[in-house]
């Protein structure tokens, strides 16, 4: 019965019905008081819905039972900085999101990791920006705090993809104060890229004998202005 409640709390949580997902969890919990999973994401829903305070008890009581739980440690760290009176919102992303689609969706780790106290505070499937200011594409949090940055060759091919008119959205997949990885997904296709994919999965293996540069490479970016 408690896994069928835990589901239905999950789905209502990734659904945004955060205070149907307080009741499911809080039915389990009078079924078993020490359930950290029904805490942590009790503590979660209250955080979603701005009430820090009842957030911070709740994760408190996982660290009781289990004090080195690193979901606790890092929501309590995390709802420690919001000022009081202000609400809190993670723009968490749904279930959905994270479905891989070839050509579309691609996981990246990032480079030059921001300040660890930065990531430490992030969760999987919070929502981030893509800055596109400067000559390498930069990943900050909703806030403007820096987390990292894209490789070179991504890019250099997603600035020059949504110059022709594409739109991309991204999405934490995972985060430590060591790596963080990003879901990022193409949201909009311009009419002019029909065919062209945004992350190509194929990759071209030079035949022994051929010289390089016979080879064309279909995942090179052809605009009209360069075939002429």
């Amino acid at each position: 019965m408690s896994e069928e409640l835990a589901q239905e709390a999950i789905e209502l949580a990734l659904a945004g019905n955060f205070s149907k997902a307080i009741e499911i969890n809080l039915k389990i919990l009078k079924e078993d008081s020490k359930n950290v999973d029904a805490l942590n994401r009790l503590a979660r829903a209250y955080s979603e819905i701005g009430k820090i305070p009842l957030a911070k008890k709740t994760s408190s009581k996982v660290l009781k039972i289990d004090p080195f739980n690193p979901i606790a440690t890092k929501s309590i760290a995390k709802w420690s900085e919001i000022k009081k009176g202000r609400s809190f919102s993670s723009a968490y992303s749904k279930a959905e999101t994270f479905l891989e689609e070839p050509g579309k969706t691609k996981v990246v780790s990032l480079l030059h990791l921001g300040d660890s106290k930065i990531l430490v505070k992030l969760d999987a499937g919070d929502v981030v920006e893509l800055d596109f200011h400067s000559h390498r594409i930069g990943v900050t949090t909703l806030e403007g705090k820096y987390v990292g940055r894209l490789p070179d060759d991504l890019s250099s091919r997603i600035k020059k993809l949504v110059s022709l008119g594409n739109q991309y959205r991204a999405y934490i997949k995972s985060a430590d104060k060591k790596e963080v990885r990003v879901f990022m997904r193409e949201v909009a296709r311009s009419p002019k890229l029909v065919d062209v994919p945004s992350f190509p999965t194929e990759k071209i293996d030079y035949v022994s004998f051929t010289p390089p540069e016979l080879v064309h490479d279909k995942r090179e970016i052809e605009t009209p202005e360069e075939e002429e």
